[in-house]
């Protein structure tokens, strides 16, 4: 959740410079994003015991059994549900539209000092707990009623804690960035209010659930704007050019913020090009994937 790529990233992706698996391009400067409270246009169907769109382990049932069918057709019968169209392309719009949720996090602070040296408090955990917590969170349905079908790959959560920690649970950042995920302290309270949750920033797994939670945030704000409610992250999708798929966009934007990604009027833009690369890379060939 910060411009800036660690030591524990950068090292393994390296290497893979080297074995011709990423192409290097310029860098960016370290900020980071802080959240506000999002009250704006929100999903309204919330399950009867929660707020709306509260994270769950499962999807809520999509559709209800009707009465038994009758011996002669009901001339009143109402007619089926039309399917969701199909797109016809997977390239983002040139115009996006609106974005659904009006009130956003406002922009990144200022970088941390140069030259200054992370801190770490409490126990970090164990690479087979921070698997775990990893798994559990690419798991969850955080949009259960408005966009069930958003889901985290695993393993862009495990290539993104990598890259924002090296998966060290118990690092806290110079720029106030916490844990395995790398949340803001800001971010956390803004997700835990948006999402009627009381996740604890310092513990492993409730860390894990902010950064999942994040991600599917920018997940269906970008893919409402840009890709018509498509809300695939789906590497194949991707071309040659950054800007082309969801997947690139959400990596940029949990680095750079979604207001450089996501501009109103504007077409999606990839500020951080190399922060992707690193994820995308880390997605397929980082040490992580095999714990």
């Amino acid at each position: 959740m910060r411009r800036g790529m660690g030591r524990w990233a950068t090292a393994a992706v390296a290497a893979l410079l080297a074995a011709g698996a990423v192409t290097g391009c310029g860098t960016e400067e370290p900020t980071r994003e802080v959240a506000v409270e999002v009250t704006g246009e929100v999903p309204v169907e919330a399950p009867a015991d929660g707020p709306a769109d509260e994270p769950g382990d499962e999807p809520p049932a999509v559709a209800a059994m009707g009465a038994k069918p009758s011996a002669k057709p009901s001339p009143s019968a109402s007619p089926k549900p039309k399917p969701k169209p199909t797109r016809t392309t997977t390239a983002p719009l040139a115009t996006p539209k609106p974005p659904t949720e009006t009130r956003v996090p406002p922009p990144p602070p200022k970088p941390a000092a140069s030259g200054c040296q992370p801190s770490y408090r409490g126990t970090q955990a164990t690479r087979g707990q921070v698997k775990s917590a990893l798994s559990d969170a690419a798991a969850r349905t955080y949009w259960p009623t408005s966009a069930p079908d958003i889901r985290i790959p695993l393993a862009l959560m495990k290539a993104t804690a990598w890259q924002e920690s090296g998966w060290q649970s118990n690092i806290v950042a110079c720029d106030g960035g916490i844990g395995l995920m790398q949340v803001m302290p800001a971010t956390a309270d803004w997700m835990n209010q948006r999402f009627g949750q009381s996740y604890d920033i310092d513990d492993y797994q409730d860390n894990a659930y902010l950064g999942g939670t994040y991600l599917a945030w920018l997940t269906k704000y970008i893919g409402d704007m840009y890709f018509e409610s498509d809300y695939r992250l789906d590497a194949a999708l991707c071309t040659s050019e950054l800007n082309s798929c969801l997947l690139n966009a959400v990596i940029a934007a949990y680095n750079y913020g979604h207001g450089a990604v996501a501009r109103e009027g504007e077409p999606l833009a990839i500020p951080n090009p190399q922060y992707v690369r690193n994820v995308r890379a880390l997605m397929t060939e980082c040490v992580c994937l095999s714990y």
